[in-house]
């Protein structure tokens, strides 16, 4: 797997003309029901309760990944006018997320890729810098062995519920800035005929 930990100011959330954290809240193009985002209130947040999200947990594995990566979510946090901080580096929103992460699992792989939802998810995950100079930048070597594990959880995962999502994870990580080396996957078992994902 070749590997780059490093994230410009210009790309730090997936894409060349996505504005900071603090204005992504635009609608999803398309999502699984339902198709509006997700809002984490203040209270959610403080409490870690993970409710907003029981439509999508409540969701069959190929359901989820029907649609492709849809979902958004809205944090709504209170900051001051004069709080140059990100989400990420906020110590509640990445306990909420954290938690949420905890529970689903399958969360990178549905979160909405070109608006930066998947980049931002990661970053209240992983070890991180930011700077207005340098966008994101994360702790050597934590973006490739957090990327490694959650590829083979999730292709477990979908293997055990008859299903194929590794196109869709290879997409996963090319939005992180990584690329997969041919072999990365093993051989599925001769057993095996997962269903091909939906496109994403």
């Amino acid at each position: 797997m070749h590997v780059g930990v490093h994230c410009s100011l210009s790309d730090r959330y997936g894409h060349s003309q996505t504005p900071p954290l603090s204005q992504l809240l635009t609608p999803a193009a398309a999502a699984p029901a339902p198709l509006t985002p997700i809002a984490i209130s203040s209270e959610a947040i403080s409490n870690q309760d993970l409710s907003p999200l029981a439509s999508w947990a409540g969701m069959a594995a190929s359901d989820l990944l029907l649609g492709g990566p849809g979902l958004e979510l809205q944090y709504h946090w209170p900051r001051a006018d004069d709080d140059p901080r990100e989400l990420s580096e906020i110590a509640e929103p990445r306990l909420w997320t954290l938690r949420a992460d905890a529970h689903y699992p399958w969360l990178p792989l549905v979160l909405e890729r070109s608006s930066g939802q998947l980049t931002r998810h990661v970053a209240m995950l992983l070890p991180h810098g930011f700077s207005p100079a340098e966008g994101i930048r994360f702790a050597p070597g934590a973006l490739e062995l957090w990327l490694t594990h959650r590829l083979y959880l999730l292709d477990h995962w979908a293997l055990n519920e008859g299903l194929n999502c590794r196109q869709g994870l290879g997409q996963m990580a090319a939005v992180l800035g990584l690329e997969l080396d041919p072999g990365f996957w093993p051989c599925l078992p001769a057993s095996a005929d997962p269903q091909p994902e939906a496109a994403g």
